[in-house]
């Protein structure tokens, strides 16, 4: 399966983040991100901790490894090839090409090929590949990387995985079900994505999402973000970092959710509760 590029022409770009150094903890402390910033928002202490090199998330590395495998797919041949070769105990049987890919990865076949034959896919999918960018958020260096840049169309395009596209979510801040790209996050990374485009390269440009589902036949929708989502999302960044950033400088204490993996590994016995008083998550 072979994908179609298009290349255009990005203009001079001032950022130093490159493919090597994009996701160095050297950089993780540089540079603020939408992945970090959630990070911080869902635990202080775990955050920290994770940044300092002192904790190492538990969590299976499966789904972002399905997801890497979808966009390396419609990086490049090259680009694909080179995740596959670095991941082989990961993705096949046994460790062994010639076992097969584990069962993830079939479905990931299923969703690629649901978008590489889907004609209207193909023809939005163009421009450049895997672009970082660079730029300030109300006084704090953020970095990004768009999936697909065209600043022919003044458009770009982040592919995502998801369970079921049309999934609902209960929002405990919204007392509401949202959609999967609010609960996770998407309309904020967006919002933040097209700020550091047009600081890095002087272009205002549209963010879409296209999604594609692990179901066994998968799903596959273009979705647009609504400005005032984005709106909302810039004004929670500018409100909830300078604690973040103070986090960090040590200028403040992390505080602990005390439901995390890193909060329960490092609870300490130290109060009596009646159970009349148990929070529920």
């Amino acid at each position: 399966m072979e994908t179609a590029t298009k290349e255009n022409s990005l203009e001079t770009s001032e950022t130093l983040l490159n493919s090597d150094n994009y996701y160095s903890n050297e950089s993780d402390w540089e540079y603020q991100s939408k992945t970090w910033f959630t990070k911080f928002i869902n635990c202080e202490a775990e955050a920290l901790a994770e940044l300092k090199g002192d904790w190492e998330p538990n969590g299976s590395l499966t789904p972002l490894l399905v997801g890497n495998y979808l966009h390396s797919y419609f990086e490049n041949s090259k680009a694909h090839q080179s995740f596959l070769d670095e991941h082989p105990e990961e993705l096949f049987k046994y460790g062994n090409p010639e076992k097969g890919l584990k069962s993830d990865f079939i479905k990931a076949n299923k969703m690629i090929t649901a978008l590489d034959e889907d004609e209207k896919f193909r023809a939005l999918y163009q421009g450049n590949k895997e672009v970082p960018v660079e730029g300030e958020l109300f006084g704090v260096k953020w970095k990004g990387k768009i999936d697909c840049l065209d600043l022919d169309r003044h458009i770009f395009l982040d592919l995502k995985t998801v369970d079921d596209i049309h999934k609902k979510h209960w929002s405990a801040e919204q007392h509401a079900y949202v959609s999967f790209a609010e609960v996770r996050g998407y309309d904020m990374q967006m919002a933040i994505y097209q700020e550091l485009i047009k600081q890095t390269l002087g272009v205002e440009c549209t963010p879409y999402i296209i999604a594609v589902s692990k179901q066994d036949i998968p799903d596959k929708a273009v979705l647009s973000i609504p400005d005032y989502l984005m709106d909302y999302r810039m004004k929670e960044i500018n409100e909830k970092q300078p604690r973040i950033e103070a986090i960090k400088n040590g200028q403040e204490k992390p505080k602990r959710c005390e439901h995390c993996d890193y909060c329960r590994a490092t609870k300490q016995l130290e109060s009596i509760t009646s159970i009349d008083n148990i929070e529920f998550y």
